[in-house]
């Protein structure tokens, strides 16, 4: 005779599985929350411009297109309540969403929302994901911008030359960096 599983047993095993999967969950979202701060550490500050240059973009693409949508923007409210908080995980430090990458910064869960939900719904792939990042990284441009002209009371084009032009070169760079890594990690997993 087989011996039938008691319920308990069958509960249990429930159990113990959805909390493996809440911890993991929570896990990724922590983590993806510390890797764009670490992102945020490697800063270069440019002449004439207030907005410094920094990994933080590509790391917020980057976590969208690996964790998707509703993680990615899960692990970057987590960042912002981080850095708001007083943690040191924003470039600009104590400045945070008041300063002059406020914009930049509060568009950050809806980057990578972004960017995941273009990569959940595109087929796998290096021109997909480059898709994916760019119309994300266009939200981030136009609120970063948008936050530039209201805070220092200029035009446009003047915010544009602030915290955009200088920037153009080094974005393609992370976006398809970004992009050429969601794609390599895609194909590991697919065993490909």
């Amino acid at each position: 005779m087989i011996p039938i599983k008691s319920a308990e047993a069958v509960v249990g095993v429930q159990s113990e599985t959805r909390s493996f999967r809440i911890a993991r969950e929570v896990f990724l979202i922590i983590g993806a929350s510390l890797f764009v701060a670490l992102c945020a550490k490697v800063t270069w500050y440019l002449p004439l411009s207030p907005v410094p240059l920094t990994l933080s973009n590509f790391g917020v693409l980057l976590v969208g297109l690996l964790l998707g949508s509703r993680r990615g923007f899960a692990a970057l409210l987590l960042y912002l309540a981080e850095g708001s908080a007083g943690l040191p995980v924003f470039t600009t430090g104590s400045l945070g969403i008041f300063g002059p990458t406020g914009g930049y910064l509060i568009a950050y869960p809806v980057v990578a929302f972004v960017a995941g939900w273009l990569r959940e719904r595109l087929s796998p792939g290096f021109p997909k994901y480059l898709l994916a990042c760019t119309a994300a990284e266009l939200m981030l441009f136009a609120s970063g911008i948008g936050w530039l002209v209201l805070y220092f009371h200029q035009p446009l084009a003047q915010a544009a030359a602030f915290g955009l032009y200088p920037f153009v070169a080094a974005e393609v760079l992370k976006v398809s960096a970004a992009a050429a890594l969601a794609a390599r990690f895609q194909r590991t997993r697919a065993g490909l």
